[in-house]
């Protein structure tokens, strides 16, 4: 007994790797920080260049009506006017009598003009696409597919027929040749077709077992439920409204009857600034212009392009 070795085994349980062992990868978590920041900073430098370009003429713009008419003639593109001048502005405000300039009559047919076209947008509009969205008639699919053929439509091709039309109906050189062909507008009523079909029909069944009308149902139910289609609406008519040109060139001749753009134009083209170049005062009635509509546009941002809306059933 006495020559006989003991050897103990191995353990093989030991040995065996572990089936459900995860292997571990060693890497450096900060390494893809200088590639996130490379993208970030491209990004950033991107947006920053989109901006200027975005922003630069109209810098370009605001600085050119502080600036002399040598100075906007020797240096167009600079941000500094050397010197500040104010005689661009004292002509707008009329207090120069050298110029006579009518820019509060333009700015008031502009205002008279874009509210009346606005509100008319707004109501016709919002029946248009009710009537496509609700309401089941014979020709509806007809009548759709006309106002999305109307988007294809150039609206350069329209401007003969219109002053024919206008023409003939004896409206042109007055306020009705001016507002009411652009009261239909096929954009705003695919705008108010696409927020009444989001809304559910529950209300539209709930609204007549208690006895409301379609008119009713209309105005007291579902159109309250659609209110930032109806900002956005406002806000695209107004701005189209008051930048439009083309339409009120063909619509009246009359000076009393200028818009602030057609007063711009005309006053460009024809002449009527003794000779003179006059860059400042051409882009001082430009900024002036632009002011009505960043107006509108500060206030309503938030409604903009908002194009759900929140219902509820009780």
């Amino acid at each position: 007994m006495s020559g006989l070795t003991l050897r103990r085994r191995p353990d093989r349980r030991a040995a065996r790797p572990a089936r459900d062992a995860v292997p571990v990868v060693l890497t450096d978590r900060y390494s893809p920080l200088p590639r996130k920041v490379a993208v970030r900073v491209i990004g950033y430098g991107l947006l920053a260049l989109g901006t200027l370009l975005y922003l630069g003429p109209f810098l370009v713009q605001v600085a050119t009506s502080f600036k002399t008419d040598a100075d906007a003639v020797a240096n167009p593109v600079s941000l500094i006017p050397s010197p500040v001048s104010m005689a661009a502005w004292e002509i707008v405000a009329g207090s120069n009598p050298a110029y006579s300039v009518p820019v509060f009559r333009w700015l008031g047919n502009s205002f008279f003009v874009t509210i009346s076209v606005t509100l008319g947008r707004l109501i016709i509009d919002s029946l248009a696409g009710y009537a496509l969205a609700r309401l089941r008639f014979r020709g509806r699919t007809v009548v759709f597919a006309g106002v999305v053929a109307v988007l294809a439509v150039p609206g350069v091709v329209l401007l003969i027929p219109k002053f024919l039309v206008l023409n003939e109906l004896g409206m042109f050189d007055s306020y009705s040749g001016m507002i009411l062909p652009l009261f239909c507008d096929a954009v705003g009523i695919l705008l108010m077709k696409t927020a009444f079909e989001a809304v559910p029909t529950e209300l539209d069944e709930a609204a007549r077992i208690d006895g409301a009308g379609v008119f009713r149902t209309f105005w007291s139910v579902i159109l309250p439920l659609v209110r930032p289609a109806l900002v956005t609406v406002t806000i695209l008519s107004f701005q189209g409204s008051w930048n439009e040109f083309t339409h009120f060139l063909i619509a009246t001749s009359d000076p009393d009857l200028a818009t602030m753009n057609l007063g711009i134009a005309r006053l460009t083209a024809g002449g009527d600034l003794q000779g003179s170049q006059q860059f400042p005062l051409k882009l001082a009635l430009a900024t002036l212009s632009t002011i009505p509509i960043a107006i509108v546009y500060v206030f309503f941002s938030r409604y903009f392009m908002r194009s759900g809306s929140a219902t509820g059933l009780k």
